[in-house]
């Protein structure tokens, strides 16, 4: 059985697009980019305990450990959010997750597949540039055929 967290990097990673041969472990997305490199993205708090307002997305190499990493805002991504009929948010609420008794959820707000694309956007976008690319082969310019020659030299007046 999954947890919230499994079932939400899912809806984010699960086809593979943006973390090749996802594997979902606890509350982490582990999967590939290639070569020796890996992807790990998981849910963090960044302010309160049991609220978690980002998305950290880390590169690691299989041996030798972290890369780099990301740690990209709700609130940054997705932006305040209007709650309609609910007179505790009139101004609007930034998108988060919260665990309450044991229980995690969307709090107050259920992203809309919009923006589980901005996320998943902005952890492709992050993502590929560590990916590994194919060589491109660069075009020259085409070649400039040398002037033609006649067989005949030409003479004083034709100079």
């Amino acid at each position: 059985m999954s947890n919230f967290f499994e079932q939400e990097l899912r809806k984010l990673f699960g086809d593979g697009k943006i973390i090749e041969s996802p594997r979902f472990v606890g509350r982490a997305c582990m999967g590939s980019l290639g070569g020796d490199l890996r992807a790990r993205a998981q849910f963090v708090t960044t302010w309160y305990a049991d609220r978690y307002e980002a998305l950290l997305v880390t590169v690691l190499n299989r041996t030798d450990g972290e890369v780099d990493r990301i740690c990209l805002s709700l609130r940054d991504l997705l932006g305040v959010k209007q709650i309609p009929n609910n007179p505790n948010f009139r101004d609007g609420l930034a998108p988060y997750i919260w665990t309450y008794r044991g229980k995690s959820e969307w709090y107050a707000y259920q992203p809309t597949p919009a923006d589980y694309d901005i996320l998943r956007q902005a952890a492709g976008d992050y993502l590929d540039v560590f990916r590994e690319r194919a060589p491109k082969r660069t075009q020259g310019a085409p070649a400039r055929k040398p002037p033609r020659r006649t067989s005949k030299p030409k003479g004083r007046d034709e100079r």
